[in-house]
């Protein structure tokens, strides 16, 4: 005898088709799973056998079962081919009889035969979905996080024993309405209007959000570096559908979606301690997980005190800021985690915090200083296309309590700028300015002759790299996004390469 289940398997945020054949036959009781099982995979066997048990059932594994899941050649992983298994097992036994061919099952059992959540359901949905499956059956606290797929209908089970009765008799389950979340406002605990002068550093960070642009702050002790990353959040614009879907995928593996409101609907910001590793800031295991840099994708990784992050993990950020995404490999395979993200970076000029301080004196010897600041290499370095000095508040600024520009008002501003990039790169699958690629840079970032004779003179005077030059392009093209102009004017550039001074004053290269 003989039967065959629909399932999806899932490595990284790849998730692929998977069978789930039964076979029985004459003999000894024995229960064998094969077809490149994990532990997860066959320590199915004993909930299975527990919860068939629980249900009068136990009499389907009465045999030599075998259980293969196919491909053979592919490794399984997870806990969610538990209901695949029993489903196929049920088939085989003839207690569900009807045509199971356009359904798929995926969800782990628990030895009560009730079902439990697991990781990365939409994935798998979507995939589902991609397959042309009708329906397919899953855990009840995974069933809104899936009905967001088009195309499928998403029924949520809770135990084994309704499952039987809607295969059976056709009652019992109904299909999940799809999960549209409410229109509401994001209301931000901190706004920039909290935020006494920092002109010009506040300039920055807007240009930074208008085109998702890489920006570091440096500066003393207090002076608010924090407090301007923290309100980022207040200003970045609003994420498209395209973007919700991403970024669930990955939160939903990690296992951080809310199953009352499991799309998110909001830009991430991830803010990463100094004694994170690098496998917890990019992803990695024995089984890939994604990584912070991967959580925060489509949304803002600030990262405070970067100096105090081993050089080692630092490093490991080059590859993924560069093309956006992470390659992890391991020896059961390989997995690749999007990482768009904004990096948003804080540091001390030095150890005590007032190298440069006109009011308070620095402690540290020459070569402390240069030690400290040696933590960030010139590659990383290269990588923040805003480099900003945060100075000290002076004391009239925060005496006279004048208002200040809300976050409301910039982000106005920062959402009209993506506008116009959202209508520049459309089919392009480029976000924004910062991913503007060198084939097409001089088509979208035209020059007036002034902007031109600029940029050339800089070049010539600053020894600029070929990526600093882009990345001078890229910002100077956000700087005219920000002030409504088709062509890239002298100003612009002069603020682009305003934004490229720390490293030759602090770093002396």
């Amino acid at each position: 005898m003989f039967s065959e289940i629909n399932s999806v398997g899932l490595f990284g945020l790849n998730a692929f088709a998977v069978t789930a054949e039964a076979s029985v036959s004459p003999g000894q009781p024995t229960f064998d799973i094969v077809g490149m099982p994990d532990i997860a995979v066959q320590e199915s066997k004993a909930r299975i056998r527990a919860a068939l048990s629980h249900m009068e059932l136990g009499s389907l594994l009465g045999g030599r079962v075998t259980v293969n899941l196919a491909p053979a050649s592919v490794k399984k992983i997870g806990s969610m081919f538990d209901l695949p298994i029993t489903v196929a097992l049920m088939k085989l036994g003839r207690v569900i009889e009807r045509d199971l061919s356009d359904d798929v099952f995926i969800g782990e059992i628990s030895l009560n035969g009730s079902l439990s959540p697991i990781n990365g359901a939409l994935s798998m949905v979507l995939n589902a979905a991609a397959q042309g499956k009708k329906r397919i059956f899953l855990p009840k606290e995974n069933s809104r996080e899936a009905s967001v797929a088009d195309g499928i209908e998403v029924y949520g089970v809770e135990h084994l024993k309704q499952l039987i009765e809607f295969l059976t008799r056709g009652t019992g389950l109904t299909p999940e309405k799809p999960y549209i979340p409410e229109e509401q406002q994001l209301r931000h605990a901190a706004d920039f209007a909290e935020v006494m002068g920092q002109q010009s550093a506040k300039a920055a960070i807007e240009t930074a959000a208008a085109g998702s642009h890489n920006i570091l702050m440096l500066g003393p002790p207090g002076s608010g570096k924090s407090m301007l990353a923290k309100r980022i959040p207040s200003i970045l614009p609003k994420i498209t559908f395209q973007e919700s879907i991403e970024t669930t995928q990955i939160h939903s593996i990690a296992g951080l979606i809310d199953p009352n409101e499991p799309l998110v609907t909001h830009r991430p910001f991830r803010a990463v301690s100094h004694t994170a590793s690098a496998v917890g800031l990019v992803g990695g295991g024995s089984i890939p997980r994604p990584g912070e840099i991967s959580l925060a994708h489509n949304g803002v990784l600030f990262l405070d005190e970067l100096p105090e992050f081993d050089r080692k993990v630092l490093e490991t950020l080059r590859q993924p800021l560069e093309n956006g995404e992470i390659n992890i490999s391991r020896a059961s395979g390989s997995a690749c985690y999007p990482c768009d993200v904004m990096l948003v970076a804080a540091m001390n000029p030095c150890p005590c915090g007032n190298f440069g301080n006109p009011v308070k004196k620095c402690t540290c010897s020459q070569t402390a200083v240069a030690n400290y600041l040696g933590k960030i290499s010139q590659p990383v370095l290269d990588r923040i296309d805003i480099q900003i000095e945060v100075k000290p508040v002076e004391y009239d600024d925060l005496s006279r309590r004048s208002p200040q520009e809300s976050s409301a008002a910039i982000a106005e501003r920062i959402q009209k700028a993506r506008d116009i990039q959202a209508k520049r790169f459309a089919g392009t699958g480029i976000k924004s300015n910062s991913g503007i690629t060198s084939d097409i840079i001089s088509e979208v970032c035209p020059l007036t002759d002034e902007a031109e004779q600029m940029i050339r003179r800089a070049f010539d005077k600053l020894g600029l790299s070929a990526r600093a030059y882009d990345r001078i392009l890229k910002v100077s093209r956000t700087c005219a996004d920000l002030a409504g102009s088709e062509r890239i004017e002298k100003e612009h550039i002069a603020q682009a390469i305003s934004y490229r001074s720390l490293d030759r004053k602090y770093w002396n290269r």
